[in-house]
């Protein structure tokens, strides 16, 4: 949190060099905290190039909050503010609502590139003052020819990903030596990291769980608490809770690894190369939150060449949200996901999903052929 700090004295007679050391110099400190909140939002707009085409005026961004009462909002013309700037896309941030009279923030924008890199950054030069239903931003972000004459970088998949990032100044604090109130700065809570270490450590475990002829001791208490398959396996006096030893076969080490980080820290950073199979773990010992993480990691990495296979996956594991979004993107690239080998292979081993896969296209195409008219194809 930014501080700023501003000092005033006392001013004092001139006194010879022999009585200055007995001089009492008045002084006073005073104390400025000014804090800021810096929030950033991500907005992904589908089928730019056909917006831009339409000429449309202006598209809005959902309403998203920084604070607890304030509600902003992205605004984006696709073919600029006005008839000067026709040739540009232009963005702004909108102030839609807050409590108070006025909000000051800074802000920038940028294009995540195909590569997910930043490009095309502008940021304000300062702190802008906004009421409810004022905008700020810019006349000539980005030249709509350059924009669109670079789709593979700028506009994957004809997606335009556009982040605005905001930093409100909260408000100040003054307060000078006499009347500052004491405080004691209170240290951050280490939950996470303790049990992450009486993990690692071993320390007062009371269980071991045997993953590829390997034991590794854990505690029956935090076992039972985050998974609802291992507190039956402790409840009904099972074989493996007599002999305090459980077997968990089929799961790679590396997956239970990331399994038992996220039951002794509730985190699981590196979910992007094995989503898939601790989705399958998190399914089968009950981490319904891992599970959804593994959902959204798959969601984020969906593509042509995966789309069929992540469909199976998500009604394999019974994965609501992650088949509803598959379908949708499935539907959206049709002609480009039913030439891939995967979906080849669900044709002919889930014709069930294939059945669903048109159904959700036929939703939106309602002239689309029978579906298994196009299984006999196949």
């Amino acid at each position: 949190m930014p501080v700023l700090h501003f000092g005033s004295s006392g001013t004092f007679k001139a006194l010879p060099a022999g009585e200055l050391a007995r001089a009492e110099i008045a002084q006073r400190w005073d104390h400025t905290e000014i804090s800021v909140q810096d929030f950033s939002y991500r907005w992904t707009i589908s089928n730019f190039p056909v917006i831009a085409e339409e000429m449309l005026q202006s598209i809005r961004s959902p309403t998203f909050s920084i604070g607890a009462h304030d509600k902003w909002c992205l605004r984006v013309n696709p073919n600029g503010v006005d008839e000067e700037n026709a040739d540009h896309l232009s963005v702004y941030l909108v102030l839609l609502s807050c409590l108070k009279s006025h909000i000051w923030a800074k802000f920038q924008f940028w294009i995540i590139s195909a590569e997910g890199e930043k490009t095309k950054v502008k940021k304000s030069p300062r702190a802008f003052m906004f009421v409810p239903g004022q905008d700020w931003g810019y006349k000539q972000f980005i030249l709509c020819d350059f924009l669109l004459s670079h789709p593979v970088w700028l506009l994957p998949e004809d997606q335009l990903t556009q982040v605005c990032q905001v930093s409100v100044v909260q408000g100040s604090l003054s307060l000078s030596d006499q009347n500052k109130k004491l405080g004691i700065l209170v240290p951050r809570c280490t939950l996470a990291d303790d049990l992450g270490e009486l993990w690692k450590n071993s320390r007062f475990s009371d269980c071991a769980l045997v993953v590829a002829g390997q034991e590794f001791w854990a505690h029956k208490a935090f076992l039972a608490a985050r998974s609802l398959v291992f507190r039956a396996m402790f409840q009904h006096d099972m074989e493996g809770s007599r002999k305090n030893c459980v077997e968990m076969p089929y799961l790679e080490p590396q997956v239970f690894k990331v399994i038992m980080d996220f039951i002794y820290t509730g985190t699981a950073p590196d979910l992007d190369s094995m989503a898939a199979a601790v989705l399958a773990a998190a399914d089968k010992y009950g981490l319904e939150r891992l599970k959804i993480m593994c959902e959204d990691t798959l969601c984020r990495n969906l593509s042509v060449e995966n789309a069929a296979h992540t469909l199976f996956l998500a009604d394999l594991h019974s994965s609501g949200q992650l088949k509803t979004q598959t379908l949708d993107f499935i539907t959206a690239h049709a002609s480009e996901v039913s030439e891939t080998s995967d979906w080849k292979t669900m044709v002919g081993s889930y014709p069930h999903l294939v059945v669903e896969a048109y159904g959700s296209m036929s939703a939106h195409c309602p002239f689309l052929e029978h579906p298994i008219k196009c299984l006999k194809q196949s």
